[in-house]
């Protein structure tokens, strides 16, 4: 396998463009963007035509969606870019998707196997101008008429990736997408021991090999240039963990270590509202296990040293302000590390 690639999240809305080419100078390879307070596709849609690096979401939240509209909003994308982006989705939880979007979660897996078939659907019929038949349990796709056929792409369809954690998406994901999103909450231990063993039994239950998968593991960085640096990033980064950590579907990742009555803390504590508190009890421990930290030198060699060989691609957060001379110090540890 080749060395991976070095990808990091846009920050900016309004500013996506600029900050892209920034990135791009910083030495990345991709940005990504987040779908949180705003769509995560417009600060792709302003980077994409001037931008040198790959685009991708991380994550598009799929379930409220349908394929059509998704298939059409990637394939712009695609188009704009010149074949640089990627459509990465995930299903979210359910009280966010039953609760703050409005739409049915169950079965998610299911859900999400039969949205990347209509996509797929929709994107062969515009490459090929034969009639669309996509008739699922969930989605039904019967009717392209030339005026809304966009045509076939010049770079191709765009790839379609997922994020998954659990057993059941993860292979999924491996059986049926053109890439699997990692998900950042995650560990050495459990991606050795959970992830890739799923990923492999998605790919033999599909017929696939390894080439056939692109796999972006996701890590969150912790790192700074000196002392003043490294202690906001560990503020950061600690908040993170503890939000992610009151989640129930991130609960696995803590059990696989022993940890699953943090999670207990941590659930309650946010249901009062007691953020502060839920970050205090963030050790060190497990700092040091999920984040990748220390100094560009030092998190540059331990991404090289967890995910060369097994990730084509590696997505790195950092959840706290970090200037691009820090992006660019680390994205430059990784590639001497690679070499």
């Amino acid at each position: 396998m080749a060395r991976f690639k070095v990808d990091t999240q846009l920050r900016s809305f309004a500013g996506a463009a600029a900050e892209a080419a920034q990135l791009a100078e910083a030495g990345v390879d991709g940005v990504f963007s987040f779908e949180g307070p705003h769509d995560g596709f417009v600060p792709l849609t302003l980077a994409a035509p001037n931008s040198r690096v790959d685009l991708y979401t991380n994550v598009a939240i799929a379930l409220p969606r349908n394929p059509m509209q998704m298939a059409y909003l990637a394939n712009d994308l695609q188009l704009l870019s010149a074949g640089r982006f990627m459509l990465g989705l995930g299903s979210q939880i359910k009280p966010q998707i039953e609760k703050r979007f409005g739409v049915p979660f169950d079965p998610p897996v299911a859900r999400m196997r039969e949205l990347v078939q209509a996509m797929r659907a929709i994107f062969a019929a515009w490459a090929s101008g034969e009639r669309l038949r996509f008739e699922g349990e969930f989605y039904r796709h019967t009717l392209m008429t030339p005026m809304f056929n966009p045509g076939p792409n010049p770079h191709g369809a765009p790839p379609v990736l997922l994020g998954a954690l659990g057993p059941l998406m993860t292979r999924m994901a491996a059986e049926v997408a053109d890439g699997l999103l990692v998900m950042p909450f995650s560990t050495e231990a459990f991606f050795t021991d959970h992830t890739l063993p799923n990923v492999a039994a998605g790919l033999a239950a599909g017929g696939r090999t390894r080439a056939d998968l692109t796999v972006i593991s996701q890590a969150i960085v912790c790192v700074g240039r000196d002392d003043t640096e490294y202690a906001a990033a560990v503020g950061g980064v600690k908040g993170l963990l503890s939000f992610y950590g009151s989640t129930p579907s991130y609960r696995p990742v803590l059990d696989a270590h022993g940890w699953g009555d943090l999670h207990l803390e941590l659930n309650a504590l946010s249901k009062q509202g007691r953020w502060l508190d839920m970050i205090g009890l963030i050790d060190d421990d497990i700092l040091h296990t999920i984040a990748v930290c220390g100094t560009p030198a030092e998190v540059g060699a331990e991404l090289v040293r967890r995910f060369d060989g097994v990730s084509d691609r590696v997505a790195f957060y950092m959840p706290y302000a970090a200037p691009v001379e820090l992006v660019a110090a680390t994205v430059a540890a990784v590639k001497a590390s690679q070499h």
